[in-house]
């Protein structure tokens, strides 16, 4: 199990099961439900950042349902095929992907962080054999060299920092939407689909490429769930009132889901070994 470390000032915690204090005095409680706030005000954008709690539900009716589980397999797959004994899951939302790993690697350490509260609240709800922090990627909680394996799926991408948490070797299983992920649904909430180029196998500082690989599967989507969907995507925060009301209308949708795999290993002697922040940040959502 790796140290965690306190976001103030960088101490190894000492953890109990009500709360975790530093040497130096800094205390956090456990939440009921087995998680840790690790997100102090300094280290916020907003006063609730990250994923509502209404989003959160949404993403978890959804994921639940099944629909992006041959992705989600692809995932499993690929991280069992490393046998890492500690997982960091970054940006792990409610935990659905979190959990699935830990199944399939019952003998390893597994962590889900997320900076949004509700998801991680709802994460530590379900999935009891996963811990989970409500942290920031930017600031990981971790000394250097803690993971073997880090995952980022639709999730923020801080090169800097996953390089600095992971072992020299260790290795970054990266998700990103590809350019025609869910053409349907936008092509219903936008009144033109502009089709933009996009890096979707980014070079990471300290990081070499091992593997890229599109995973596209068609979606048919009822109901409510369409509703979920929308949700869990970057276009929940862009729609405009028409295109709102265009999708309610809509009681079945037939979309394609089209995400891009990067599979990274973390290059020895790159020289990230410092706490905080460092390096580029990469941002690629649409869950």
């Amino acid at each position: 199990m790796p140290d965690i470390l306190c976001p103030v000032c960088r101490s190894v915690f000492v953890q109990s099961p009500a709360r975790w204090r530093c040497a130096n005095g800094h205390c956090f409680d456990v939440a009921r439900q087995g998680y840790v706030n690790l997100l102090p005000v300094t280290q916020k954008h907003a006063l609730h950042p990250g994923d509502t709690m209404a989003q959160t539900a949404a993403r978890r009716a959804f994921l639940s349902a099944g629909y992006y589980a041959p992705l989600a397999q692809a995932v499993c797959r690929q991280v069992q095929a490393f046998s890492p004994r500690t997982v960091l899951d970054v940006g792990c939302g409610e935990g659905y992907y979190t959990g699935l790993v830990e199944e399939t690697l019952p003998e390893a350490w597994v962590m889900g962080l997320d900076i949004s509260k509700d998801a991680v609240r709802l994460a530590a709800g379900r999935y009891k054999n996963c811990r989970f922090l409500c942290a920031t990627a930017a600031h990981l909680p971790f000394p250097d060299g803690s993971f073997d394996l880090i995952m980022s799926l639709f999730a923020l991408t801080v090169p800097g920092e996953f390089a600095r948490v992971l072992r020299p070797g260790g290795h970054l299983v990266q998700v990103l939407a590809g350019e025609d992920h869910l053409l349907e649904l936008k092509s219903v909430i936008y009144p033109e689909v502009f089709r933009r180029e996009k890096d979707t196998v980014p070079q990471l500082p300290g990081f070499a490429l091992v593997s890229t690989r599109q995973i596209s599967f068609p979606v048919t989507v009822e109901g409510q769930q369409i509703q979920h969907l929308l949700a869990m995507t970057p276009h929940y925060w862009r729609i405009t009132k028409d295109g709102a009301a265009r999708l309610a209308e809509l009681t079945r949708l037939d979309d394609r889901v089209s995400a891009i795999m990067n599979v990274y290993r973390r290059e020895a002697g790159c020289g990230f070994t410092f706490p905080g922040f460092s390096g580029t940040m990469q941002a690629n959502t649409g869950r």
